[in-house]
């Protein structure tokens, strides 16, 4: 189990937040975007998109005043130099991804967090770019009177979830990455008595489809004043490159 930095043991804040993400190595990072993208043009969207979590869920705790420790639960490892330039830069812990799927670090990460002393653990993951701050202050809200709250994706999973305690049963025996995820945490909840809310729906990025949707709506905010943008200038610069790129391959 991950060590704890000094402190995390005795922690008054209450909730921690886990954002789990995998280093941007071309050819580990958004395959099933590949092709029609490079595995280089997937590590850097990848890339982008664990920055664009950082940078808003930092904002979050800026300016929306969420009481929130961040976490970044980093895979393969988090002594690579791209989670070690994280956790400089953007101020957040580094744990390890430990279990043989996902469901199993998803419980371990809880696990670890709740031995430190946390009442609630989030985790959400990093291909949501743009979801509304609001949300994520609308999950932690929820906790206070709900056992568990969830971000449903349109594929059928979830892009967060977030508990009062932690419950190893609902990360067991799911076909991850499969449009049942959503459905079976859902029935396993129920049959285990857990007072569940629900925030928005959102759109992660896993296939050709979601990225195009995607590029439709950048195409669409950019028409708007930057100060109403949701999307970082660095993901608005990849998009745009990636769109004329795709262009030039049908």
């Amino acid at each position: 189990m991950p060590t704890s930095p000094p402190g995390d043991r005795n922690s008054t804040r209450g909730t921690a937040l886990v954002i789990f993400a995998k280093a941007p190595i071309p050819g580990q990072v958004k395959t099933r975007l590949c092709p029609p993208l490079t595995p280089d043009e997937a590590a850097t969207l990848h890339g982008s998109f664990v920055l664009d979590t950082l940078e808003r869920t930092k904002a979050a705790v800026d300016k929306l005043k969420v009481q929130m420790d961040r976490y970044l639960a980093c895979a393969p490892s988090p002594t690579h130099v791209f989670f070690k330039v994280m956790e400089e830069r953007q101020g957040v812990r580094l744990i390890d991804q430990i279990g043989d799927d996902l469901g199993a670090r998803m419980h371990q990460s809880v696990e670890t967090m709740f031995s430190r002393g946390y009442r609630r653990t989030i985790i959400m993951g990093t291909d949501v770019p743009t979801v509304p701050l609001e949300y994520l202050r609308q999950a932690l809200t929820l906790l206070d009177n709900h056992d568990l709250t969830i971000g449903p994706a349109l594929d059928g999973g979830y892009y967060l979830i977030g508990m009062s305690k932690p419950v190893p049963e609902l990360f067991a025996d799911v076909p991850w990455s499969t449009d049942q995820v959503l459905r079976l945490t859902q029935e396993k909840a129920a049959r285990l008595g857990l007072k569940t809310a629900l925030i928005q729906p959102w759109r992660d990025v896993d296939t050709l489809a979601d990225l195009e949707a995607l590029i439709e709506a950048y195409t669409t905010e950019a028409k708007k004043p930057k100060n109403e943008r949701a999307f970082s200038t660095r993901t608005a610069g990849v998009l745009q490159t990636l769109a004329k790129r795709l262009r030039s391959r049908t």
